[in-house]
């Protein structure tokens, strides 16, 4: 039976069990599509590292015997759609039998399902073989239960694989070393030179410029620094291994004007293709920890792999859980545009510049600045979740929708109104003074609030927390600050709030 298999942009997974063996009468399909460059506007290293990946893959196929059809990005066969493509090569080699992974967004699951009641051939979805759990297991485990707290969830999968497990017990005593992962980078130890891979993209630069594809930010060389690869990918993995974990959650949150990366592993965008799966992360970091516990502190480790199995994990299952309703959630009913210098750096605000300016560059930007820097200004200015999202979707290499609508309108803005943060993520310039070194540079002053020179997040804060009372005040974890509300200086809080408009109305004068 004639078989076409569909291979989706982020399920680069060499090691699935459909290229176990060569079968003839299986052709795989690859497209490079306008339907994907174009529904929001991508980073420009998003776009390459996408294509470059596919491509490298579709060549690994090749290579080991697999049939397959690419459409380039540019080629006249290609209709710049999924389903019209996959319809026409049906058609025009007598496919009997269609077969797909189980894509990861919503919006191509749909497409595809509806496209599988269209056909007369038979039809078959199949898991992606990536993740821990499968798409409803997290909705499974909080059945019957008012919040779905990651924590609960994150100590089940320690125990269901016996990860960092002792006779039943946390190994060292502790589930989470959160509070061990707080501190401030000043200098010292010293982060080693980052691993940057020299994949030749300039054929695939020239592919998008003659298709016109537009895109934001910037490539300064011709090469793309990621993982596309497996095994650059596992060779980025080595080197985190090696020299970063010794001190990634000392520093996991920490943020600095010198340093764009500090100890962070840079291999989500690779994971994301599924270049590599969490269960080789996983594995690879706890051997490597029980070959050197004594040099690596458990609280290193445990902070990175609590990222991948609780994190990672519970945000697909959320992201499964609630939509497609959850992609128009704003439970806090905010409609303000996003400040222009989002798309260009240009601010006077120092954290907000760096964080910006390294998204623009890098397309990428760890959890701290994306979430306690871009995201917790743009929650403090009351903007559109709509439009956030399109940016956090947009700029960052590794931003697939399950992964990046959970962490923007859910822990981010806030805007499904708790059902993954059990507070909103807001601060205001102190919290940045005591993770960072931005501050000292800065055009603002950190402790003033209102002045001139005052620092934006201080007022934006206490108008946010005022505006929104209705909202949030009966938050249990936010009492301690609505009591520091109540106490201020009706005459202070007018000042705050006065200044606090005049920023959200006249944003990119600041």
């Amino acid at each position: 039976m004639k078989t076409l298999r569909l291979i989706l942009g982020d399920q680069l997974n060499i090691k699935h069990s459909w290229f176990k063996t060569v079968d003839k009468n299986v052709t795989y399909c690859m497209f490079e599509m306008r339907q994907e460059t174009d529904y929001v506007k991508h980073h420009i290293q998003k776009v390459i590292g996408f294509f470059v990946a596919m491509r490298q893959f579709s060549e690994d196929l090749k290579s080991e015997g697999h049939n397959i059809i690419y459409y380039n990005i540019n080629d006249e066969s290609n209709t710049q759609d999924l389903t019209k493509n996959l319809k026409t090569l049906i058609e025009d080699h007598k496919i009997k039998r269609f077969e797909y992974l189980f894509p990861e967004e919503f919006r191509l699951d749909k497409q595809l399902r509806d496209f599988c009641k269209t056909i007369d051939i038979e039809t078959q979805n199949i898991s992606a073989e990536h993740f821990y759990t499968e798409r409803d297991d997290l909705a499974k485990f909080y059945e019957g239960k008012k919040q779905w707290v990651m924590e609960k969830f994150y100590r089940d999968m320690r125990e269901k694989h016996d990860i960092l497990m002792n006779a039943g017990q946390p190994e060292g005593g502790k589930w989470n070393y959160d509070k061990s992962n707080r501190n401030k980078w000043k200098g010292e130890p010293e982060i080693p030179t980052y691993k940057y891979f020299k994949n030749d993209v300039a054929d695939v630069i020239e592919d998008i410029n003659t298709a016109e594809i537009k895109t934001m930010g910037s490539l300064n060389t011709k090469t793309f620094p990621y993982p596309i690869t497996r095994a650059q990918a596992l060779d980025q993995l080595k080197f985190f291994c090696e020299h970063l974990l010794i001190h990634f959650g000392d520093y996991q949150d920490a943020l600095h004007t010198d340093e764009e990366f500090l100890f962070h592993s840079r291999i989500s965008f690779a994971m994301n293709l599924k270049l590599v799966g969490p269960k080789d992360v996983v594995t690879t970091v706890l051997n490597y920890y029980r070959q050197h516990s004594d040099a690596i502190d458990i609280s290193q480790v445990e902070g990175f792999i609590r990222q991948i199995i609780g994190w990672r994990e519970y945000m697909r299952g959320m992201y499964w859980a609630f939509m497609p309703d959850y992609k128009t959630e704003n439970q806090l009913k905010n409609n303000n545009a996003l400040a222009d210098f989002f798309w260009t750096g240009d601010t006077k605000m120092n954290c907000l510049k760096h964080a910006i300016t390294n998204s623009l560059e890098n397309g990428y930007a760890h959890h701290i600045q994306r979430l306690m820097i871009t995201g917790n200004y743009a929650l403090l200015t009351m903007t559109d979740p709509d439009e956030v999202d399109a940016w956090y979707l947009g700029i960052y290499v590794d931003a697939i929708e399950w992964v990046q609508l959970t962490n923007t309108r859910g822990m981010s803005q806030f805007a499904d109104g708790g059902k993954i943060a059990t507070k909103p993520y807001v601060s205001s310039g102190s919290y940045i003074n005591k993770m960072s070194n931005y501050c000292q540079d800065c055009h603002y002053k950190k402790t003033k609030k209102v002045g001139d020179d005052a620092c934006p997040f201080n007022s934006l804060y206490w108008n946010f927390l005022d505006e929104k009372r209705d909202m949030l005040g009966n938050n249990f974890r936010m009492g301690m600050m609505y009591s520091l509300l109540d106490k201020m200086d009706p005459k202070d809080l007018r000042a705050m709030k006065k200044r606090a408009q005049h920023i959200i109305e006249h944003q990119d004068e600041y």
